[in-house]
């Protein structure tokens, strides 16, 4: 069901699984985002995080999200710094491997960042095409608008 607003303004879901008041562009990268979680194996948390750093969108079931969003958050701006000193440019993607796990940290043209945490018996190879996938397609999606909504629909929960 949908609710038709002013002129340019966002036509807002009711109901529906993530729909709860949000205009069907959030709505559209909040799916993307979970159908992105359970259709690639061994993923466990996804977030997208603002180029300042707030949490805007998580998978649905993501147990760590605030926690992961604030390492990715830390994670790029200490590639961005590496970035400056070492003079190669923007920093487009970073996978940190540990003990027990992966995480893959993706740029999105708006200067957001998608972020993966992964089970360490994922394929690497096809979380980062599918990351770059979701990447293009949610990059189109996150228009100033949808990433203040998004914000604010987080900083509710």
């Amino acid at each position: 069901m949908t609710i038709g607003g002013a002129a340019g303004a966002p036509v807002m879901a009711r109901g529906g699984p993530g729909g709860s008041g949000v205009s069907q562009e959030a709505h559209k990268v909040r799916w993307l985002l979970s159908d992105f979680a359970s259709g690639v194996r061994g993923l466990q948390d996804v977030v997208v995080v603002s180029s300042d750093g707030l949490l805007l969108a998580a998978s649905e079931g993501a147990s760590r999200a605030q926690d992961l969003a604030a390492v990715v958050s830390g994670l790029v701006s200490l590639g961005a710094g590496a970035s400056r000193v070492l003079g190669n440019g923007a920093v487009r993607q970073t996978i940190v491997t540990m003990d027990g796990g992966h995480l893959f940290l993706m740029a999105i043209s708006d200067g957001s960042c998608l972020g993966v945490h992964a089970s360490l018996d994922c394929d690497l190879s096809v979380v980062a095409y599918q990351m770059a996938l979701l990447v293009e397609r949610a990059g189109h999606a996150l228009t100033p608008e949808v990433r203040s909504e998004l914000h604010r629909a987080m900083a509710a929960r």
